[in-house]
């Protein structure tokens, strides 16, 4: 159970903050929803609360999180399929887990192959997608914006230094 101003993520959608918690009928059922707003994109979700564990969401990961998602980040190697359709599949999959750890590494791995071999269109989106969920939570975690996490990450894999 999550209470107003927790931090929390929902997969596939990002990080935000539960803003409240309401009742309300809708094809006439009355549930409980968490509503929660996801700063980056702007968006408000009403999450039905009995539906939570389904779901999978979760609280943002705290600082042993985010040494851990800067660690994921910062190795360069990278284990894909050269088959892009099982590729994009695998990939898929660990951002549908919800997991961040996964995400990251889905981040990392396709930031790398745009390094060296470029993506495809629907990679591209991939990337966007997975980078947008990472950065949303990173952004809660750390109590900091989104263009300095974005920056952070553009830098270390531009110039393929770490200095995240």
């Amino acid at each position: 159970m999550f209470n107003i101003g927790d931090k929390v993520v929902y997969p596939m959608h990002g990080a935000g903050v539960i803003e409240a918690i309401e009742e309300k009928e809708i094809l006439g059922a009355r549930k409980r929803y968490y509503i929660m707003n996801i700063p980056i994109g702007d968006m408000k979700v009403m999450i039905p609360m009995d539906n939570v564990d389904q779901i999978g969401l979760r609280e943002v990961i705290d600082t042993h999180g985010v040494e851990q998602v800067l660690t994921i980040l910062r190795d360069n190697h990278s284990k894909m399929s050269t088959n892009w359709n099982r590729r994009y599949r695998a990939n898929m999959e660990k951002i549908k887990s919800g997991d961040i750890f996964q995400v990251a590494e889905v981040v990392r791995n396709l930031m790398l192959r745009e390094r060296e071999k470029g993506l495809s269109t629907g990679e591209r989106k991939m990337l966007d997608s997975a980078k947008q969920i990472l950065v949303s939570e990173l952004v809660l975690a750390q109590n900091t914006s989104a263009q300095d996490v974005d920056e952070i990450l553009n830098q270390f894999f531009d110039e393929g230094h770490h200095t995240i």
